[in-house]
């Protein structure tokens, strides 16, 4: 990402500091990779579920996924084609407590209960997981959510062949090199991929940065009033969500961004992002250190659709909205002899 906003912000118009954004990104890419990659040392466990509770706490997100499903589409449920997507999305209306139970089951509660039912070789259980992610798409019309199954199937058939960091890459290189051959060979033909994948999911996240910088530049910093549970105890210069101030500003869109963007560049500004983004960095290698001694298999299915809502959306609402936070507990009290060879199986710990 932050190489790609280095990159195009040489053919931008937009007019701000890009001698110094450019620096100010650059560093706050190494300051956020040195704890996350460096800090190594595990937590120890304080805490662990049993095998039999942690299979317990796996039917219970099963079943509670389920219930969640079910109160999402009373409130809305519509089968709409992915050109029909936003125009329907935006008259969605549902409890803003409903919102947040969907949005986690759906990116932390139920990728989490796949991984530990492929752990227990559960496997009709982890299908049906499947099936009931699929069924969150007409509920919350987002396009990642409807993804989310065949990106959490292509990971795990990926890593019987590769090890889990070559196929973390392979998830990024993989489908942005499919998308340049594709637009090298067919032209125009291969729009809809080219701009799904290469556009939206590869290069709007480098631009966001391009868009906040200009932004923040000749307006008001936030210092973190954007963060829900802050808003009404700061005086905040914006009401609505960034997102929304930058549809409003540049007419392009509902425009959310990742922790660089908006933990960085709009709450403490260009000249101090580094130190922000490296707190951030900080927070992430927390999760790494809740999840030592995990499988690399099991952490990279489990969390396997963060890596894109980072690149989308800001840490705090990663971990509050999306549930990572949620994500990071469940890994330090998944019970870490279920992981051995001789461990026992789901259907037979049942049946002890």
């Amino acid at each position: 990402m932050v190489l790609g906003y280095l990159w195009l912000g040489r053919f931008t118009d937009l007019q701000y500091n890009g001698a110094l954004a450019g620096l100010s990104a650059a560093a706050s890419a190494v300051v956020f990779l040195l704890p996350a990659l460096l800090l190594t040392s595990p937590i120890r466990p304080l805490f662990s579920l049993t095998a039999r509770s942690f299979d317990r706490l796996l039917t219970g997100l099963l079943i509670s996924g389920m219930a969640i499903g079910a109160i999402g589409a009373a409130y809305n449920f519509r089968l709409a084609a992915l050109e029909d997507m936003y125009r329907y999305r935006a008259v969605l209306e549902a409890p803003a407590a409903v919102n947040y139970l969907v949005t986690i089951s759906s990116s932390a509660l139920l990728p989490f209960a796949f991984a530990g039912f492929v752990a227990r070789k559960a496997y009709l259980r982890g299908a049906a997981i499947l099936v009931l992610l699929l069924f969150f798409y007409p509920i919350s019309l987002n396009k990642t959510v409807l993804l989310t199954p065949l990106w959490i199937v292509t990971l795990l058939m990926l890593t019987h062949f590769f090890e889990a960091r070559f196929v973390t890459i392979l998830s990024l290189l993989g489908p942005m090199i499919v998308g340049i051959f594709l637009a090298a060979l067919l032209g125009s033909k291969a729009e809809l991929y080219f701009s799904t994948v290469n556009f939206r999911m590869i290069a709007i996240p480098s631009i966001a940065m391009a868009i906040y910088n200009d932004f923040f530049a000749t307006h008001d910093l936030t210092y973190f009033c954007q963060i829900s549970v802050l808003k009404p105890f700061m005086q905040c210069p914006y009401r609505d969500q960034l997102g929304v101030v930058m549809q409003r500003t540049y007419a392009i869109g509902n425009f959310n961004a990742s922790l660089f963007s908006t933990e960085g560049i709009a709450s403490v500004g260009t000249l101090f992002a580094p130190v922000s983004v490296f707190v951030c960095g900080l927070i992430v290698a927390l999760g790494n250190r809740l999840s030592a001694g995990l499988p690399d298999r099991f952490i990279l299915i489990s969390g396997a659709i963060f890596p894109h809502i980072l690149l989308n959306v800001p840490l705090t609402a990663v971990l509050l909205t999306h549930g990572a936070g949620i994500l990071f507990f469940l890994w330090y009290i998944t019970p870490r002899s279920i992981f051995e060879p001789r461990a026992v199986s789901l259907p037979e710990a049942w049946a002890v």
